[in-house]
């Protein structure tokens, strides 16, 4: 069997949540063996192909965007070649360009959708593409949410609710780099040997102007560790409200990042908008032990942190719950020790890589046989 995965980006050009979905997906794949292509856009004029972890990289010459969708003009032929190839065809929403290039290829394959958000932001210019997401997730075979929880509040979901199911995200321990003693020592020296840790891209839906202001009156050490289009402007708040307790490092190796999520005392996530459909890094948290504190936004957040059970929970956009909720975390360690080990736990259960990997093969499977009958 082969399948092709389409997103707009993916490894090796960003390493974002979703392209760690795509990229788990497609390497656990090809150990059950499924050949997997990934065809996505680039900035790179020479836009090559490559393997990564046993499967293939494509990408399509990135020509312009417009309210964060790329589109390509060469992307047409090359779905069309790679779908001509493939058994079935994996999408991964939202992306209005992508649905473009489903109709006016006219691939007659399986497809699927891996339905990764609701659209958020652009209020109004989803009023003019919601005829076509309509009849796109209305022409695919089969949805899929990565949470319960997501399924339920999402308008758009619920809708095609009889051709969706449920896979959860997953991710592969072992992939992780095991951090040297000097790297664990250079960061206990640096920081300390009791912190905080966020890990995600500064984006406006993470909510951490949210965590600047409830740091505010504590001195608690909070590590931030990502780059994106708000890290000046969150410098300028902390700098503004006099914080000397935070800690920003911008991107880092993986081998840090891992010592990082070893080393933290707990995991804070204060994303305060759906944008935020599931938290990646929040489920790192979960897989290294951490006791969590998230946001109540009707997504997967709060399936993968179970209120007063693997960490704690608090209303979006309150600074003052969020500071209330590290103080208690702080001044009870065994508490925290406790929902750090059942976080452990649940991620064990619910979210590794290889029951994310064997849900999605029996689906392609079962795709495929319902097409040929």
């Amino acid at each position: 069997m082969r399948v092709l995965h389409f997103y707009k980006t993916s490894f090796p050009d960003t390493m974002g949540g979703i392209e760690q979905v795509i990229n788990q997906i497609a390497r656990g794949a090809q150990k059950l063996g499924v050949k997997t292509d990934v065809l996505s856009l680039t900035p790179d004029r020479h836009a090559r192909t490559v393997e990564i972890d046993g499967y293939l990289a494509h990408r399509a010459k990135l020509d312009l965007h417009i309210a964060s969708a790329g589109f390509s003009a060469s992307a047409f032929s090359r779905f069309s070649q790679l779908a001509k190839q493939a058994d079935v065809i994996h999408y991964h929403f939202p992306w209005p360009f992508m649905d473009v290039v489903h109709f006016a290829t006219r691939v007659k394959k399986p497809a699927l959708v891996s339905y990764h958000s609701d659209i958020i932001r652009q209020k109004y210019l989803l009023k003019l593409y919601s005829p076509l997401m309509f009849k796109f997730l209305g022409n695919v075979d089969h949805i899929v949410a990565a949470s319960p929880n997501y399924l339920a509040s999402s308008h758009v979901l619920k809708r095609f609710a009889d051709k969706v199911s449920v896979i959860p995200y997953g991710l592969d321990k072992s992939s992780y780099p095991h951090p040297s003693s000097d790297r664990l020592a250079y960061w206990r020296e640096k920081i300390g040997p009791k912190f905080f840790l966020f890990v995600g891209v500064l984006r406006y839906y993470k909510g951490l102007h949210i965590l600047l202001a409830a740091a505010q009156g504590t001195d608690y050490p909070i590590v931030i560790v990502g780059a994106g289009p708000l890290e000046q402007e969150l410098k300028a708040q902390a700098a503004r409200l006099g914080l000397r307790n935070i800690y920003f490092l911008g991107r880092l190796p993986d081998e840090d990042k891992a010592a990082l999520l070893s080393l933290c005392y707990g995991f804070v996530f204060p994303s305060h908008l759906r944008s935020e459909a599931f938290g990646i890094s929040l489920l790192e948290g979960a897989m290294y032990g951490k006791p969590m504190i998230s946001c109540e936004i009707g997504t997967g957040t709060t399936f993968i942190n179970i209120a007063n059970e693997t960490g704690l929970v608090v209303p979006p956009d309150d600074p003052v719950a969020f500071r209330q909720a590290m103080r208690y975390l702080w001044e009870h360690p065994e508490m925290a020790a406790d929902m750090g080990k059942r976080a452990e736990d649940r991620y064990w259960k619910q979210f590794t890589a290889d029951q994310m990997v064997q849900s999605y093969v029996a689906l392609y499977s079962d795709l495929v046989k319902r097409y040929r009958q």
